[in-house]
């Protein structure tokens, strides 16, 4: 049994595309995942399964939410090692900054620096980014809102050819705990 969290995109933002984490806990448990627990109400799960592969399991949540609510969704599923690792190879002195001033946008595929080299990071400063493994770590220190790197990172459609989820630090440390084994 592997514990996972399933990161959706784009759900329950300024009234549309509505997905209420108690029918998506419903819908996880029709598909025969236990231990079923979701964070906040911006599209993360938690769930075990002993069956399956992240990309086997992204696409068959993705495929219920259509059928179920009618709209798709982009999902992307990852298993705790993989979100230890995001958390333990952070580029930037998380423990120094505030939730709000971190974010990683996890994709679905690797990504080169080559996919960025369209965006002057020395005219964004003191805002940065760094490529991890299949994510972006993005420093905004006045929040994502008013980035403006961010704004440029999502410019011409960078990330067209990928699905792209992002999440502020909080979120991020806080899924890497919730997909933990048991001590």
């Amino acid at each position: 049994m592997t514990t996972y969290a399933a990161l959706l995109r784009g759900i329950n933002v300024g009234g549309n595309r509505k997905l209420p984490m108690a029918d998506l806990r419903a819908l996880l448990d029709t598909l025969g995942h236990t231990g079923v627990r979701t964070h906040l109400q911006s599209g993360q799960a938690v769930f075990t399964a002993d069956r399956g592969d992240e990309e086997s399991l992204a696409g068959e949540l993705t495929r219920a939410i259509e059928e179920r609510f009618g709209f798709p969704v982009d999902v992307l599923v990852r298993d705790h090692a993989y979100l230890a690792e995001v958390v333990r190879a952070c580029p930037f002195p998380a423990a120094e900054l505030e939730g709000r001033q971190l974010h990683v946008t996890y994709f679905s595929a690797p990504v080169t620096p080559e996919r960025y080299a369209h965006v002057d990071q020395a005219a964004h400063l003191p805002e940065e980014f760094r490529i991890g493994d299949r994510c972006l770590y993005l420093y905004a220190p006045d929040g994502l809102g008013r980035s403006r790197l961010a704004e440029a990172l999502n410019r011409p459609r960078a990330t067209k050819d990928l699905v792209a989820t992002s999440r502020n630090w909080n979120t991020v440390v806080r899924l890497a705990e919730l997909t933990a084994p048991p001590a």
